[in-house]
């Protein structure tokens, strides 16, 4: 028989239950609470409208881009963990601008203004921070010269945590999908194929695994010195987007002349998960063949929400 020590401990009041805030909680942060033992963490999630939240999670309403509302509730609460993942309005530059950029530069001087801040702070970012399409690797160390609105927007989000002075790191997620993001499968029900030659290179990761690096790198925090600054979070098999959408097609039993090829719009560029992976972290998802293939199957055989 297994004993939780921890759970031992805390009914005896000799460990402390922490308190997390979710600042935008949307899926990633429905998902990372679920995966939370309650009798570890209280959780808060903050949303700009008071949407009802599931349990476990506490619901908070607020705009963190409003400083005195921000302000304020950061004194009424003393949170351990902040994580922050953050969604535009509009996909537009003022709509980043005021999401990511004005929400992070509030959150961070409210929360480095604490007489006790939090032990650990988490912004999810994205890889649309590197620039590189010419089939590139990139990892934390690689340039990061952004060629979009969002892009720069993401860069100076970052900085606002980096250079806070508060105990924190960024993760950079690439494209998420998961239940609820079927807009790749769609594309390929609709006809939409890539580029075959020169590869268009394709960087996933699943909603779950997502939830999973968060939940992980909370835990590495845990050990002086383990958190680095900036991880990039990918799954381990950065595939031809063309290879993708064929083996989408497959399962989805279309013809195989059913996807039309598209013009080149670059090679993009190809994430590496080393970092991450050193610290410990396995996927649950590692490349997308398992991924896609849960979702399809999934999809054909639905749980309850």
């Amino acid at each position: 028989m297994r004993v939780n020590f921890n759970r031992i401990l805390r009914r005896y009041g000799r460990l402390s239950v922490e308190k997390l805030l979710i600042v935008g909680c949307g899926d990633l942060g429905r998902r990372l609470a679920r995966r939370l033992d309650p009798a570890a963490f209280e959780v808060h999630g903050l949303r700009r409208s008071d949407t009802a939240l599931p349990a476990p999670i506490h619901a908070v309403s607020g705009d963190v881009s409003e400083r005195a509302p921000t302000a304020a509730l950061l004194r009424r609460e003393a949170y351990d963990v902040v994580v922050a993942t953050l969604t535009p309005d509009a996909r537009s530059d003022t709509g980043y601008r005021r999401a990511y950029v004005d929400t992070m530069t509030v959150l961070t001087s409210e929360l480095a203004a604490l007489s006790h801040p939090p032990r650990l702070v988490i912004f999810v970012s994205s890889t649309s921070v590197y620039g590189q399409n010419a089939g590139e690797w990139v990892d934390e160390s690689a340039p990061t010269r952004p060629q979009s609105f969002s892009g720069r927007r993401l860069l100076e989000a970052e900085r606002c945590l980096l250079d806070s002075g508060l105990p924190g790191c960024v993760v950079r997620f690439s494209g998420i999908y998961g239940r609820g993001r079927a807009r790749l499968v769609q594309q390929v029900r609709d006809g939409a194929g890539a580029c075959q030659a020169p590869p268009q290179y394709s960087n996933r990761i699943h909603a779950e695994d997502c939830a999973g690096v968060l939940q992980h790198l909370m835990a590495l925090s845990r050990r002086p010195g383990s958190l680095a600054p900036v991880y990039v979070a990918s799954d381990c098999d950065p595939a031809p987007l063309w290879d993708v959408k064929q083996w989408l097609a497959g399962r989805l039993g279309l013809p195989p002349d059913h996807l039309q090829p598209s013009a080149s719009r670059g090679q993009g560029k190809r994430c590496s998960n080393r970092l991450l992976l050193s610290t410990g972290y396995r996927f649950q998802y590692p490349d997308y063949r398992s991924g896609y293939g849960a979702e399809l199957d999934e999809s054909q055989n639905p749980r309850s929400p």
